[in-house]
């Protein structure tokens, strides 16, 4: 089997030091591998979408030296794609709609449970599983989480990772009531449709691949291989992200680029390249993964 990667930014904001280093592993990666690497772009969040975010992203990854393998992805043109999955699984009897309220399940949990899982997500308490409240319309469609566990190997780690979804997520959210895609609906069926064998990402995302495991096996689709990534974080020990003010990459003068990305690769365990152009970098950066231990299991 082939190995394609891809890398599928939101947005919502330009490229930063955090976004370039998920995109620099998944990138060295695949070319590791001799594989292919695709960019996507996950705009089904228009509310939460920057104007000109799209073209920045694509224009930030083309000056620091990132090549995509055939056409770039826009999620918008794929409404329909995840309208098609939610029927399949509809039709399984997977998915009901839910008119619970933030409050409201923030408030069945117990004191003790609130307070440890107060900068958590919330487990959906199955509230609406048997019946929605009828004198509401619905504020979400929810997946029906059994109790059986999820496990899958991650090539960051030792050992398998196994996740009781039903006690550490509950149902969780297909579609909003805004009509809205999940971010976990979307990304499964377009990685499946695109082929991806690898998944190179933040340790952030490392919560929702249970979820997308569970619809994978759902809708009887292929299940990816994993690596999940340590994050950057700033001077309070936070994500580094676009709501915390994280800088924007300027890859407009080479010298810059090579700096940024000789930065991104040390935060992944390797050496500075020290080179002077951006290709230089790339064929210095790809000889190091290769002997790296980003290799185990891929």
């Amino acid at each position: 089997m082939s190995h394609i990667g891809r890398f599928a930014p939101s947005p919502t904001g330009p490229l930063h030091s955090g976004s370039l280093v998920a995109a620099l592993a998944s990138y060295l990666d695949a070319r590791a591998h001799d594989g292919r690497w695709l960019l996507r772009i996950e705009d089904i969040d228009p509310p939460r979408e920057v104007p000109g975010a799209t073209r920045s992203i694509i224009e930030t990854l083309r000056a620091f030296g990132f090549e995509p393998d055939g056409d770039i992805v826009l999620q918008s043109t794929r409404l329909a794609a995840y309208q098609a999955a939610f029927e399949r699984l509809q039709a399984q009897g997977l998915v009901y709609p839910c008119t619970c309220t933030r409050r409201e399940i923030a408030d069945s949990l117990q004191p003790p449970d609130a307070a440890r899982l107060r900068h958590q997500e919330r487990v959906y308490p199955g509230t609406c599983r048997h019946g929605s409240r009828t004198d509401r319309s619905a504020r979400a469609w929810r997946i029906r989480v059994d109790e059986q566990v999820i496990d899958w190997h991650d090539r960051a780690r030792n050992g398998p990772i196994r996740v009781e979804l039903a006690t550490r997520v509950g149902d969780f959210v297909l579609r909003r009531a805004d009509g809205l895609w999940a971010y976990q609906l979307a990304v499964v069926v377009d990685d499946d449709w695109q082929g991806v064998t690898q998944i190179v990402r933040g340790e952030d995302l490392f919560e929702s691949t249970a979820r997308q495991i569970h619809l994978q096996q759902c809708l009887g689709l292929a299940r990816p291989h994993y690596l999940h990534l340590p994050l950057v974080v700033d001077a309070r020990g936070e994500k580094l992200s676009k709501q915390t003010g994280a800088p924007a990459l300027d890859g407009r003068q080479a010298d810059r680029a090579i700096e940024a990305l000789d930065q991104a690769l040390v935060h992944l365990g390797l050496r500075a390249t020290q080179a002077t152009t951006v290709s230089g970098f790339w064929r210095a950066a790809v000889e190091q993964w290769r002997r790296s231990r980003w290799m185990r299991d891929a």
